[in-house]
């Protein structure tokens, strides 16, 4: 097998080997028990380089970084392909809980299966912190006790998006989504922002996934409704096909403002400036945003060089390390009798990492900290390779995420 992403040919086979494999070992074997991290995500699918090689990697380095052994912490990495099934997520999930004594679920990068996952970790007492998946349900109506949701959100993504267009004059829009868990919650928290900003929604389109591929159909009802923006409230390899055939269609001639709700470096950098410039669109982290991004990106690149870390990366390495930081806090022996104990540790402790600088832990399992919006630069304004975003504003971090009391997690039900 050759290389890709920069990653060791170990590692890449994370795809095909049982969900128990170990990829990465830290510490010292005869001090405590060990700690197993559990990287779920698309190593093999739509989503595998918004995630995949590149968020194992991540959580690779957040071992680095924190030194383990150094704590007297004895912690490993295993990982697997969800497949994007709800079912092969869970039943791994499941496994991992129950014969190989995984502590904690990572990743998850499709929000049917994180739910799933989310699920079995209340069952089991363990925790899946969440790096992957973007509905806001996942601390809304399906939030539980044992899950963290860390990385951007639904909510988040609409909140930063959506009040922009339609200051700008966007204020009649139309969606494409997948009809799933998170084409639901993107297009229904986008379209409440539009609403609550002075907009409206024309129409909507859910199409199948993971199979679609032509969106011309779709595309074409856009322009009939009358719209003057086309929200693409997908992602990974559907926006980037949404993105191309919109191009081909000559869409934007046609009147349409083109703005996508979740999207990552990733995506620009598979479709090129070409096609994306001057796209509006909101990251919570950007690899060139200031010097301690610009440090963490050069540590993880040796990694994974054709694959510059995006949002969801960043969450990954992010989420890793503030655990790493409660376990060392409490000890491994407490920190695997109780996810919710070591949950309740990492409430305590502040956020802080070179990826999102400061930040907090919620009640309700929400990662806060800023975001940050950009405009995509076109192929002359750009330096090189990966150079692609100009900032337009950032968001505070208690402005950036839906206030608990407005999110229905049944933890706060009175």
């Amino acid at each position: 097998m050759t290389r890709k992403h920069g990653l060791s040919r170990r590692a890449l086979l994370a795809a095909s080997l049982p969900a128990g494999a170990v990829f990465a070992r830290h510490g010292n074997a005869q001090a405590a028990p060990v700690i197993r991290i559990g990287v779920l995500t698309d190593m093999s699918g739509a989503y595998r380089d918004t995630g995949g090689p590149t968020s194992l990697a991540c959580a690779q380095q957040a071992l680095e970084d924190f030194r383990p052994a150094e704590r007297g912490l004895n912690v490993e990495i295993v990982a697997a392909d969800h497949q994007q099934k709800a079912d092969v997520g869970a039943a791994t999930a499941r496994r991992w809980f129950d014969l190989d004594q995984v502590d904690v679920i990572v990743e998850v990068n499709n929000s049917a299966v994180a739910l799933a996952v989310a699920s079995v970790a209340q069952e089991k007492n363990r925790i899946h912190l969440n790096t992957g998946a973007v509905s806001s349900d996942l601390t809304g109506r399906g939030c539980n006790p044992n899950l963290l949701h860390w990385t951007s959100d639904s909510w988040m993504c609409a909140n930063a998006v959506a009040p922009h267009v339609v200051k700008s004059g966007g204020k009649d829009w139309y969606f494409i989504a997948p009809d799933y868990a998170f084409g639901h919650s993107l297009q229904r928290d986008t379209a409440r922002m539009v609403e609550l900003s002075g907009g409206q929604v024309l129409g909507r389109t859910f199409y199948p996934f993971p199979s679609t591929t032509d969106f011309s159909s779709y595309l074409l009802q856009a322009v009939r409704s009358g719209a003057k923006v086309l929200g693409f409230a997908n992602g990974a390899g559907d926006l980037q096909n949404s993105l191309k055939q919109a191009h081909e269609f000559g869409i934007r001639q046609r009147g349409l403002r083109l703005t996508s709700l979740v999207t990552f470096i990733t995506d620009i950098h598979s479709v090129g400036l070409e096609i994306t410039q001057d796209l509006l669109l909101t990251e919570s982290f950007y690899w060139d945003l200031n010097d301690r991004t610009r440090g963490f990106t050069k540590r993880l690149l040796p990694k994974t060089p054709r694959n510059y870390p995006n949002q969801e990366h960043a969450a990954t390495y992010s989420g890793v390390l503030h655990y790493l930081k409660a376990v060392a806090a409490i000890g491994a022996v407490a920190a695997k009798a109780s996810g919710r104990d070591t949950i309740a540790a990492m409430r305590r402790l502040p956020t802080d990492d070179d990826c999102f600088g400061p930040g907090a832990l919620r009640e309700d399992g929400r990662k806060i900290h800023p975001t940050h919006l950009f405009t995509v630069k076109k192929p002359g304004e750009s330096k090189g390779a990966w150079d692609y975003y100009t900032p337009v504003g950032s968001i505070a971090a208690e402005q950036a995420f839906r206030p608990i009391s407005e999110g229905g997690c049944p933890l706060f039900a009175r």
